[in-house]
């Protein structure tokens, strides 16, 4: 309930340290049980959508959709269970350090880990709950990872207010107004200024429902309302339809595109669309961002949806799901390497649907871009939470390189996101919708951009281990 929709923000610190009184104790595996209840229990509430994407629009057999969904319910709750397992065996739970050092900084480096194993799963970090709190404004310095900490820190300072001696409180409630009190003044540093002349954007969102969205009979229809929505606002400097806009292969709508391309070139400027790319010589397949414009120019996106966009299975589950009319085929992850998008003369950062999550991605494209875009196809979402979560986690982003945020999605919610992660303009979901807009471009480089999240995680790290050796030193023989 911390996190969007509800925006309970003050229940993300509380119920952090519950866990941690939870973990006040000397039984080990006692502390991994109770870890994993709490992770699981967490991951079932917030990620519950799984079993809509997998099993309502996805069409995969009931059975399998529970086990894929319940399958990472156990996975995040192993996390928690590890972690409150080697938090008690090191000592790390108790006292006021422990409280305000120990465990917060275990949790950030969970966190993280979750984020970066195995391609990562960092949806729900605790950081996300504050971004419409003072402590957003950590975003810029440490990273949605770095608000984390302090939500960590100020749960730590609550168990020392409930198990502290008068000392031990004074000091936990001391630390609380510090982590508050830093983040407030941290809020009136700028990190960016403006670059070049304002932008006039406008984003399309059409609201074809998903079980439409890719019958042969529907392309022509799709194709002529995406126009159709888009006429009267040619002449903005960005166009941006969303992820998988064209539900078909470039090479299969060649003259629309070029149609469109010409289009751009009267007006002298650009069309961002989603599309599928296909390599006939390799016989492989792109999520593609394409843009239309005095030049053309391929974003191929390069983290990919586990089950959704490649499926890490033995041939013979492949053999079976294509038995079986599932989804089969891999799509390629585009490369790392490439470049910003240009439009008219302003480099932009993009990214496809799930990458948003990903903010330490996002940092390749910067400080050289001056605008962050995200196209995604949140109706795989349907009517819960997720499309809301999603939006937040792009709040981040924004917030991160303090710069301004194009999000275009195929039936909400699209947005304009301002450079402290404030909503501009927010579309309804589940219904036609056109945004217009002007954004400003802008330069800098934040400390999270520059440096990333080694910084927290060295001192994270630094801490555990020091904090571990002064336990070992002080264990009666």
């Amino acid at each position: 309930m911390a996190f969007a929709p509800l925006g309970w923000w003050p229940l993300a610190p509380l119920c952090i340290s519950v866990l941690f009184l939870c973990w006040q104790t000397d039984d080990a595996r006692q502390a991994a049980r109770r870890g994993f209840l709490f992770g699981a229990g967490l991951f079932l509430a917030g990620t519950y959508w799984l079993y809509h994407s997998i099993h309502i629009l996805g069409k995969a057999p009931l059975a399998l959709a529970l086990l894929l969904m319940l399958g990472l319910v156990a996975i995040m709750g192993l996390y928690h269970a590890l972690l409150g397992y080697l938090v008690v065996r090191g000592g790390l739970q108790r006292g006021p350090l422990g409280w305000l050092l120990g465990l917060p900084f275990a949790w950030i480096l969970l966190e993280w880990w979750r984020g970066w194993f195995l391609t990562g799963f960092p949806w729900l970090s605790l950081g996300y709950s504050q971004t419409d709190t003072w402590l957003g404004a950590l975003a810029p310095v440490l990273g949605v990872y770095g608000i984390s900490l302090a939500v960590a820190v100020i749960s730590g300072g609550l168990v020392a207010l409930l198990l502290g001696q008068r000392q031990q409180k004074i000091l936990g409630a001391a630390v609380i107004v510090v982590v508050w009190s830093a983040a407030a003044l941290l809020g009136q540093v700028q990190w960016t200024e403006e670059a070049g002349e304002e932008l006039s954007v406008t984003i399309v969102q059409a609201a074809i429902p998903q079980e439409q969205k890719w019958l042969p009979e529907m392309l022509a229809p799709t194709q002529d309302l995406y126009v159709t929505m888009t006429d009267g606002h040619w002449d903005a400097d960005l166009v941006i339809w969303p992820e998988a806009a064209i539900p078909a292969l470039i090479a299969q709508v060649d003259d629309y595109l070029m149609a469109l391309r010409k289009r751009m070139l009267e007006q002298g400027n650009t069309l961002m669309l989603g599309i599928i790319d296909y390599e006939i010589d390799r016989g492989v397949y792109r999520n593609t961002l394409l843009a239309l414009g005095p030049q053309v120019e391929f974003y191929y996106k390069r983290h990919l949806v586990p089950f959704g966009e490649f499926f890490p299975v033995p041939e013979f589950v492949r053999r079976w799901m294509r038995l079986q009319n599932l989804p089969y085929t891999d799509f390629e992850a585009g490369r790392d390497d490439q470049l910003p998008l240009q439009i008219n003369g302003i480099k932009v950062a993009p990214s496809i649907c799930y990458e948003v999550a990903y903010g330490n991605e996002q940092r390749q494209f910067l400080p050289a871009a001056a605008l962050l875009v995200n196209v995604s196809n949140d109706a795989w979402f349907g009517d819960t939470i997720a499309p809301h979560q999603h939006l937040q986690i792009a709040r981040m982003r924004a917030m991160e390189a303090r710069r301004y945020l194009l999000r275009a999605t195929n039936n909400g919610i699209s947005a304009v996101i301002g450079s402290r992660g404030e909503l501009l303009e927010v579309s309804r979901q589940f219904v036609p919708a056109v945004i217009d807009a002007t954004v400003q471009p802008l330069s800098g480089e934040t400390l999270y951009v520059r440096f990333g999240n080694w910084p927290l995680l060295l001192t994270g790290l630094i801490a555990l281990l020091a904090l571990l050796l002064h336990r070992r030193t002080r264990r009666p023989r």
